[in-house]
C-alpha cells in the first residue's frame, strides 16, 4: 500500500507546441522538489509532464531536456484547443491509468494506482481546469500556490485520525498569503485515518502562480521516457466546439516601462483625485501604473474611466498578477504586504510614500516617504516638471 501512489504529475500548457512559461517553472520546481524526495526517502520518484494537443509528439521532447523524467502526451485533432470538457476527461484518465503508471516506472506497475502530486498552472486555463479534475478524481486541491514543501506531519485530527496521532509521510506543504497577504496559510490534502471513514485524498494537487519559480535550464543531454496516451472521446464530449479563436493580449505592459506607479487602499480619503494624482505622476515619469490586488476588487466608487482603466486585474503587482523588475518603482499608500511585494522586489530602486511610519513597505523601500500621497505627489510632479525643464535647456 505504501507504493499506492508515486510521481509528481505537472499538466503542461502550451500554444502550438510553445510552452507557456509558467509550465516550465513548475516543471523546475517539480524537479528541485522531486530530487530532495527522492534523497530523503531514498526513492527513485519521477516528474512526469502531461501534454494535450496536436501534432505534439516533438515538443514533448523538450520537457525531458527541462527536467521532466517521462512524458505522457495525448495527440488527437479534438485536443489541439482547450476545451475544459475534454482537457478534464482525458487528464483524469491518464491520472487513473495504471497502465500509462507503470510504463513510467515498471517496478511498481502492478502496486501504483496514482500519481502522489499534481501540478497546475493557476492562469485562467489552469485555475478551471484543476478544479474540474480534482472533481472528477475526488481529491483535494489547493489554490494559487507560491510556495512548496514536502515534509512529514505528526498531527491528531477529529476527523482525519479519530483524535489519534499519527504521521503522515511525505505530505505536500502548500503555501500561499491570505488576502491580507501579511499571513501565510498552509493549505494540506490529509488522507482519512479514521477508521470509522477511511478515504484516501490522492494525488495531492496544486495550482502554481505565474512567475513564482525560476526557469529551468534546457539540457539536451537528460534521457527519458515518452508514453503516448490514446484517450477515450465520446460523441457527447464533443457537442461544445471551437468555432473561432483569438488571442487577447494583456491591457497593460510592465515589461517596457522602466518606471512604475503603484497605488493601495492609501487612495480611500479620496479615491477619485488620490488615482488623478498618480495617473499624473505615471505620465510625468513616463511610466506605467500598476495597482495591489484588494484595489482590483473595486472597493471604492470612482468615475468610470478610471475604475476600467485602473481597478481591473491586469494592473496587479504581485503573486496574483505581475512581477516586474522596474528601474524605479513608485508605492504610493501601499501597506507592504508580502503579496505585493513579491511582485515588486526585483525593481531597481523603490520609492515609498505613506503616512505610516511603521508600515511595512518602508522595509522594503530605498526612499520612504512619511506624508499623505494628497500632499507629497504634487510636490514629486511640481519638482518633476521643473527638472525636465532644466534638462530640456541644456
Amino acid at each position: 500500500m505504501a507504493e499506492q501512489f508515486r510521481h509528481l504529475y505537472v499538466v503542461i500548457e502550451h500554444e502550438d507546441g510553445e510552452f507557456l512559461p509558467v509550465s516550465l517553472e513548475m516543471i523546475g520546481e517539480a524537479r528541485r522538489l522531486m530530487d530532495d524526495f527522492n534523497s530523503k526517502y531514498s526513492s527513485k520518484e519521477k516528474v512526469v509532464a502531461v501534454m494535450l494537443g496536436h501534432n505534439i509528439q516533438d515538443a514533448s521532447k523538450q520537457l525531458i531536456e527541462y527536467g521532466a523524467d517521462a512524458v505522457i502526451y495525448s495527440d488527437n485533432p479534438e485536443l489541439k484547443d482547450v476545451r475544459n470538457t475534454i482537457h478534464t476527461k482525458v487528464i483524469s484518465q491518464i491520472a487513473q491509468d495504471t497502465k500509462t503508471l507503470g510504463e513510467v516506472e515498471a517496478e511498481y506497475a502492478t502496486d501504483i494506482q496514482r500519481p502522489r502530486y499534481m501540478f497546475f498552472a493557476a492562469d485562467s486555463i489552469g485555475r478551471h481546469l484543476s478544479s474540474t479534475v480534482l472533481t472528477e478524481l475526488e481529491s483535494g486541491l489547493a489554490s494559487d500556490i507560491n510556495q512548496l514543501v514536502i515534509e512529514d506531519i505528526e498531527m491528531s485530527h477529529q476527523q482525519k485520525t479519530g483524535g489519534k496521532k499519527e504521521t503522515y509521510e511525505k505530505t505536500l506543504e502548500m503555501y500561499r498569503p491570505d488576502f491580507s497577504g501579511f499571513l501565510w496559510t498552509t493549505i494540506l490534502c490529509l488522507d482519512n485515518r479514521n477508521p470509522a471513514f477511511p478515504r484516501y485524498y490522492h494525488p495531492q494537487s496544486c495550482s502554481i502562480i505565474p512567475g513564482v519559480f525560476e526557469l529551468p535550464k534546457s539540457d539536451s543531454s537528460r534521457e527519458g521516457k515518452i508514453i503516448e496516451f490514446v484517450p477515450t472521446i465520446d460523441t457527447e464530449d464533443l457537442r461544445v466546439k471551437v468555432l473561432g479563436r483569438e488571442v487577447i493580449e494583456s491591457e497593460v505592459d510592465f515589461e517596457t516601462p522602466r518606471t512604475i506607479v503603484s497605488f493601495g487602499r492609501g487612495i480611500k480619503e479620496e479615491p477619485e483625485q488620490n488615482m488623478k494624482l498618480i495617473e499624473q505622476l505615471a505620465k510625468e515619469l513616463n511610466g506605467e501604473v500598476g495597482i495591489t490586488l484588494p484595489i482590483s476588487k473595486k472597493p471604492y466608487q470612482v468615475s468610470s474611466n478610471l475604475d476600467t482603466k485602473y481597478m481591473i486585474p491586469d494592473r496587479v503587482i504581485g503573486t496574483s498578477g505581475h512581477k516586474t523588475s522596474a528601474m524605479l518603482y513608485i508605492a504610493a499608500g501601499v501597506s507592504g504586504a508580502m503579496q505585493h511585494v513579491w511582485g515588486m522586489k526585483d525593481s531597481g530602486f523603490v520609492v515609498a510614500i505613506n503616512p505610516d511610519e511603521d508600515a511595512p513597505i518602508k522595509d522594503e523601500c530605498d526612499v520612504f516617504i512619511k506624508g499623505r500621497m494628497e500632499d507629497v505627489i504634487p510636490l514629486l510632479i511640481e519638482e518633476i516638471k521643473k527638472q525636465i525643464q532644466i534638462v530640456e535647456a541644456v
